[in-house]
């Protein structure tokens, strides 16, 4: 392949090991797709609310398949979960909000926020963004924000909705404060992770030379 089409691909992680095509990029997004859906279910104790795995594998499917097949699969995980599939992040009694119960739920635009997540983060990461140490860094709190940047105006209007008070700084009570520390750790953990997978893709590709 010469550079010019090497730089037009842009390939991702998963290029490096996966040959591109149009029925690997559609079992890639259903595989990101389940990879959200299972991590959505995983919920750590820790102070001041439970952490979910549901950002970080936001964060890993973008960075992973870059910008078109990290929203498609973000985008698919959304719609399947309108449809009635109990593959969002449970309630605090264990049930799954699906169908116009999860579209009015005050959360919602946080899971409108994971595609445009991805699609950001993956877009930096096919220009290797998700390589070295402080890139990954910046890219991965930066796809965090976006998600707050959606879910926040979306809660504001819930709450305003509800009669409950909606202003700025009880919406980041709400919705934004209790997560920063989970937040970051899930960004530490998406900056630390693909660099050491791109270094034993490296490894690899040097071994099979």
């Amino acid at each position: 392949m010469s550079t010019a089409t090497t730089a037009l691909v842009r390939p991702t992680l998963v290029d490096r090991v996966v040959t591109r095509s149009w029925a690997s990029d559609i079992a890639l997004v259903i595989a990101g797709t389940a990879l959200v859906a299972v991590l959505a279910q995983v919920s750590i104790p820790l102070w001041p609310v439970p952490v979910t795995g549901q950002t970080l594998a936001v964060l890993l499917v973008g960075a992973g398949l870059g910008a078109v097949r990290g929203a498609s699969s973000l985008g698919l995980y959304a719609i399947l979960g309108l449809v009635g599939l109990p593959i969002f992040a449970p309630q605090e009694d264990g049930s799954h909000l699906t169908g116009l119960a999860a579209l009015s739920a005050p959360s919602f635009g946080y899971i409108v926020g994971f595609i445009a997540s991805a699609a950001i983060v993956g877009w930096a990461a096919e220009r290797s963004w998700d390589r070295g140490w402080y890139k990954p860094i910046i890219t991965f709190i930066g796809g965090s924000l976006v998600v707050f940047a959606f879910g926040l105006p979306w809660l504001a209007v819930s709450l305003g909705q509800l009669g409950v008070p909606n202003d700025l700084q009880s919406v980041l009570v709400a919705g934004f404060y209790p997560f920063i520390i989970g937040g970051v750790i899930k960004a530490a953990i998406a900056a630390a992770l693909l660099p050491a997978l791109w270094a034993a893709a490296e490894r690899r590709d040097r071994s099979d030379a």
